[in-house]
């Protein structure tokens, strides 16, 4: 019997859609000139396959004129970032806008245009109207630029289940190094029901810390406009150059993507208990 318990878990990390076209070099030529996409590459001679890429974004095009001639129509969606600037350029181009860019119900800004081989694509992006935002919110929620208290910031690690055993003496001082902070209030209690902490030089280097939000609101835009908030003190505040950083799981990449946060390489270091203490 298989025993799979230690066997290490799958992680996925990318998808590439593959696109049967009618002329690689062509295809190629229409996604980086036209569409933007600086990455590019074939293969074969005459080439039978190739692919671009824009950041994190991938496609493969495969030479297949018979499934091509009956393909035209599916679509690809594709998230990003600016997305505004993106549609000036496509506008500019002279693309085939087959829906403009719009707000859409389910939180995201959005067109979809129809590419040379009869593809759609539509380019997605949160909504970033801060009013909007604040809008839907819950109405007895407010955001204020403060610390949370001792007492709330207990709770709210209690309510997160997370554990510490930290004395008030210390979690005074934990916060008595923060930088800046946000907390999400109960505008009836002015009780935390969330906060987000921010450490650094001030200078040049910046660290967001402890993203929390009580579970009874979680799922109702507080984490977001937390995080937009801090995201508008360092736009603010912080100066030309400076890096502001985080650590997260990979459930959470998009959540902090959303408030201006990319993806980068890093590396950590525990530091283990030493011996007597």
């Amino acid at each position: 019997m298989d025993n799979q318990e230690n066997d290490p878990q799958p992680v996925f990390v990318h998808v590439e859609p593959v696109l049967c076209v009618k002329n690689i070099t062509e295809t190629i030529a229409y996604w980086h000139n036209v569409l933007g996409f600086p990455g590019k590459w074939t293969w074969g001679d005459p080439p039978d396959h190739g692919g671009v890429s824009w950041h994190d974004v991938s496609v493969q095009f495969s030479l297949n004129p018979e499934l091509a001639s009956v393909s035209e129509g599916h679509s690809i969606w594709i998230r990003v970032k600016n997305i505004r600037t993106l549609y000036k350029l496509h506008q500019k181009k002279g693309i085939h806008i087959a829906l403009p860019l719009e707000n859409k119900p389910w939180g995201m800004t959005q067109y979809t245009i129809r590419e040379i081989n009869g593809y759609y694509l539509s380019f997605a992006d949160q909504i970033s109207d801060r009013e909007a935002v604040s809008k839907q919110l819950p109405g007895n929620i407010r955001i204020v630029h403060r610390k949370p208290t001792i007492s709330e910031y207990r709770k709210l690690i209690s309510s997160v289940g997370w554990s510490t055993t930290a004395s008030d003496e210390v979690l005074r001082f934990q916060l008595s190094a923060v930088l800046h902070a946000v907390v999400a209030e109960d505008i009836a209690t002015e009780e935390a029901v969330g906060c987000v902490l921010l450490l650094g030089d001030n200078v040049s280097f910046y660290y967001v810390k402890d993203m929390m939000v009580h579970p009874y609101w979680q799922g109702q835009r507080v984490g977001t406009a937390m995080m937009r908030a801090i995201s508008q003190w360092l736009d603010t505040h912080a100066s030309a150059g400076a890096l502001a950083g985080l650590f997260t799981g990979e459930g959470l990449a998009d959540f902090y993507q959303q408030a201006g946060f990319s993806k980068a390489f890093g590396m950590n270091k525990i530091i283990r208990q030493r011996e007597g203490q």
